[in-house]
C-alpha cells in the first residue's frame, strides 16, 4: 500500500514534467489512487487534510501521522499542554444481555464481574494457547451492559471470534447480544489540559471522575461515552461521539483550550504509547505471547487466578505458578535507535531475545526500547548487547514507564 501510494506521487510529478504521462506512467497512478481511494475514511479525514495533516495508511485507513510540527515537538507538547487524537479507527461495541458477563468472561482474562458499574479495565482476549488475539479496555456500564473498544488492526479477526463464540453461548441457551458502534467515532484528548478543557464542554464534574471510569454524558450538546484512559500515560479521556458530531467537537476542544492543545498524529501516539511503557498490539503482543510474558498478569483478576474458565487458561495459571520462560523487558540503548527485530545477545553473542519497539525519547532525550528476553535476564540493570545494522551497542534494562503516568486516581 505504501509503495502504490508513492508510486502515486511520483506519477504525477512525472505527468506534470512531461506534459503528457506514458502509458506505465498513467497506469501507476492509476493503480495507486485505486488503493488509495480504498482505504477507510474516518469522519475527520477532512479536518485533517485541512489542518495540514500528513495522511499515510494504517490498518486500512487513512490516518494523519503527523501535523505541521515535528514528531518530537508533538510528543512534548502532549505532555506540556496537551493533544487530541482521531482514534475513530478503533472498533467499539457494546455486548448486552443477562449473559454480557459470563460471555465475554470466557473470551478474557479480567474480572469482569467484579467491576464496578462504571468502571473499567485492559483486558486481553486469548486463544486456546493462552497467546493474545487483542487488547482492549473493556468497561461494566451495567450487569447487563458491557462497553468495549478493539484495535482497528484486529477488528475483522475480533469481531468473527466474538461473533463465533457468541452464538455458541445462545445456542446453549446464553442471552448475550451486540451492537458494534459504527454510527460512533472516537477521539482521545490528552495531558495536562485534557480535563480543565473538557470541563468547559460539559456539566459533569470531572474532578469525580477517576481514572478508568465511565460515563455516558453530553458533552457539547452532544451525547457521548467518556471514559478516563488513553494510550499516553498521561491523564485523558476517550469520548465515542456520533460521528455527524465528531468534526465540531474537535473544533470545540481546540478552540477551549486556546490553542494549546494540539492535533495529534499517530507518530506521537507512538512514541508516547512506548515512554509510557504500554504494548502495542503486533509489536510487543502477538498470538504467541501470553499476558504474563507480555507483564500483564496484574490484569488476570485473583477470582480469574482461581477458576480460570478464559480460554487457554491451563497455560497461563501455569506460567504464574512456575513464571515464564520469556519475559517482556523495557531497556535505554546506545547507538543508533534500536527498532522491532533487532536481535539481543549476550557477551558471547547468544541470541537472548529481541525488541518489539524501540526509538528515540523525544522527552527523555534518549534511545529507549522494549522487548523480550530470557527469565532471569529481566532484571533492572541487567546489561547486555542490541545488535543493529550488523553492529552490536550497550543496552541495559530498565524498569518501566520510562516517563512516570500521571493518571488521574483518587488521593
Amino acid at each position: 500500500m505504501r509503495g502504490l501510494l508513492a508510486c502515486a506521487a511520483l506519477a504525477r510529478r512525472a505527468a506534470g514534467s512531461s506534459g503528457a504521462a506514458p502509458a506505465r506512467v498513467r497506469h501507476l497512478a492509476s493503480a495507486a489512487e485505486a488503493a488509495e481511494a480504498e482505504l477507510k475514511k474516518t469522519a475527520l479525514h477532512d479536518f485533517h487534510v485541512a489542518n495540514g495533516g500528513k495522511m499515510v495508511p494504517f490498518a486500512g485507513w487513512s490516518m494523519p501521522i503527523q501535523y505541521k510540527d515535528s514528531i518530537m515537538e508533538s510528543t512534548v507538547n502532549c505532555r506540556t499542554n496537551g493533544g487530541l487524537f482521531d482514534v475513530a479507527h478503533m472498533c467499539g461495541l457494546s455486548l448486552k444481555g443477562r449473559g454480557a458477563i459470563p460471555f465475554l468472561e470466557s473470551l478474557v482474562i479480567a474480572d469482569v464481574a467484579g467491576l464496578k458499574d462504571g468502571t473499567g479495565t485492559l483486558t486481553v482476549f486469548t486463544n486456546d494457547k493462552g497467546g493474545a488475539i487483542d487488547d482492549s479496555i473493556v468497561t461494566k456500564v451495567t450487569d447487563q451492559h458491557i462497553y468495549l473498544v478493539v484495535n482497528a488492526g484486529c477488528r475483522d479477526k475480533d469481531l468473527a471470534h466474538i461473533e463465533a463464540h457468541m452464538e455458541a453461548f445462545n445456542k446453549k441457551g446464553g442471552d448475550v447480544k451486540w451492537h458494534i458502534h459504527d454510527e460512533r467515532s472516537l477521539l482521545a484528548l490528552q495531558g495536562p489540559l485534557a480535563a480543565p478543557t473538557l470541563q468547559l464542554l460539559t456539566k459533569e464534574d470531572l474532578s469525580k471522575m477517576y481514572f478508568s471510569d465511565f460515563k455516558m454524558i453530553d458533552i457539547n450538546g452532544y451525547a457521548c461515552f467518556l471514559t478516563r484512559t488513553g494510550y499516553t500515560g498521561e491523564d485523558g479521556f476517550e469520548i465515542s461521539v456520533p460521528s455527524e458530531n465528531a468534526v465540531d467537537l474537535a473544533k470545540a476542544i481546540l478552540e477551549k483550550s486556546e490553542d494549546k492543545v494540539r492535533l495529534t498524529g499517530l507518530g506521537a501516539r507512538d512514541s508516547l504509547r512506548l515512554e509510557a511503557g504500554l504494548c502495542l498490539y503486533g509489536n510487543d503482543m502477538e498470538q504467541h505471547i501470553t499476558p504474563v510474558e507480555a507483564g500483564l498478569s496484574w490484569a488476570i483478576g485473583k477470582r480469574r487466578r482461581a477458576e480460570g474458565g478464559f480460554l487457554g487458561a491451563d497455560v497461563i495459571l501455569k506460567q504464574l505458578q512456575e513464571g515464564p520462560k520469556i519475559r517482556r523487558v523495557g531497556m535505554f540503548t546506545q547507538g543508533p535507535p534500536a527498532r522491532g527485530h533487532s536481535e539481543l545477545v549476550n557477551s558471547s553473542g547468544e541470541k537472548i531475545g529481541e525488541v518489539t519497539s524501540g526509538g528515540f525519547s523525544p522527552c527523555l532525550k534518549k534511545n529507549i526500547a522494549m522487548g523480550y528476553v530470557k527469565s532471569g535476564l529481566h532484571k533492572a540493570g541487567t546489561e547486555f548487547k542490541v545488535v543493529v545494522r550488523g553492529k552490536s551497542y550497550d543496552a541495559v534494562v530498565t524498569k518501566m514507564p520510562f516517563v512516570p503516568t500521571k493518571y488521574y486516581k483518587p488521593s
